[in-house]
């Protein structure tokens, strides 16, 4: 009993430790001066129907706006977008897609920023991306925001990023060392774009580079804006299961003494009240009762909307460690890849 008191109160004290670095954060302002030209990638490979209808909605800018799709065939162009063949034969195709385009593409005197498809991107965002790294910063990155959707799936995806430790805003105020980044949107420096050619085979290549970073004293920022992602209604929960599944792979290949911080201190609250149930000891039921009360907190700190999804969230991650504790293979867009050290992919047959 007293092992789980005191796992209650360590997991009530890490969310205590988010509030007060939450409270203490400050917003970047997310509106240039004067708005540069941009250079924006969207690297897209085996695209969802969801994915391909927000790829092609248009995005406004008020400076000159290069919208480049990369991708093996011709998808749904946003208006003024334009696409490049691309279909790399390196393991991380998404780095692939990046290098082809910054190799034939100029990119002097523009900002370069790399959106994924399943981002919806608008002025707000590419402002906020790019504000900071006018001001210097080597790389900027912005969290992942789903947009509220009917289904568990869509409700399960949106709390886990939004609603628990797991979301990036979270992570960025906890972070110590190396940023812990998501690389869905981002405005890349010139320190960023020389550290692609060593991401090639690698699973997880946001986490690596936020590490090449912080080796040579460089700093990621956050944006101002979150990457939103629109759902589907209806979506299956295994889509969100499979891509969490993905991330808890990523953490135990890049930063695996962080592995197991999943349970103890990410996702303790449903086992704990299952404790406090077959052990009803009043100081345990007492120390549940304040861990959740902390949780409720962090959760409504972090997005109002959906707040009460916070334990289903901790669900999905409980369950996604798990499974990424049985699994030493990969599926990403379709192919398969064994993952070895340091998140290194070695594909597999087809």
């Amino acid at each position: 009993m007293a092992v789980l008191v005191g796992w209650a109160l360590l997991a009530s004290g890490f969310t205590v430790l988010a509030l007060v670095r939450l409270g203490r954060r400050r917003e970047a302002t997310a509106v240039p001066q004067v708005a540069p030209p941009v250079l924006l990638l969207r690297p897209a490979d085996a695209l969802r129907p969801g994915e391909a209808r927000t790829l092609a909605v248009p995005c406004h800018w008020p400076a000159a706006l290069d919208h480049v799709v990369l991708s093996p065939e011709p998808p749904p162009l946003p208006p003024g977008g334009r696409w490049l063949r691309s279909d790399p034969s390196v393991p991380n195709r998404k780095i692939g897609h990046l290098l082809h385009a910054l190799s034939v593409l100029p990119h002097d005197g523009r900002v370069v920023c790399a959106v994924d498809a399943d981002v919806a991107v608008d002025a707000r965002l590419l402002a906020a991306l790019v504000t900071p790294l006018l001001a210097g910063a080597p790389l900027v990155t912005a969290a992942p925001e789903p947009v509220p959707a009917r289904g568990l799936g869509p409700r399960a995806a949106r709390a886990v990023l939004v609603h628990t430790h797991q979301s990036f805003v979270a992570l960025d105020a906890l972070s110590i060392g190396p940023k812990a980044i998501c690389g869905k949107a981002m405005a890349l420096g010139a320190q960023a774009i020389a550290a692609l050619p060593a991401l090639c085979d690698r699973l997880g290549e946001d986490l690596d580079l936020a590490k090449w970073l912080h080796a040579r004293g460089h700093r990621p920022v956050l944006a101002a804006a979150p990457a939103r992602l629109p759902q589907e209604d209806g979506a299956p929960v295994t889509l969100a299961l499979d891509r969490f599944t993905r991330w808890m792979q990523v953490l135990r290949a890049h930063r695996p003494g962080l592995f197991p911080a999943v349970p103890l201190l990410f996702a303790p609250s449903l086992p704990l009240v299952l404790g406090a149930l077959a052990v009803p000891a009043p100081a345990l039921v007492a120390a549940v009762v304040v861990l959740w009360g902390v949780r409720s907190g962090l959760a409504w700190r972090l997005g109002r909307r959906g707040w009460l999804a916070w334990p289903l969230g901790e669900a999905i991650l409980a369950v996604a460690f798990a499974r990424a504790l049985l699994r030493r293979t990969v599926v990403w867009r379709g192919r398969s890849f064994r993952v070895r050290r340091h998140g290194r992919m070695e594909p597999l047959p087809a």
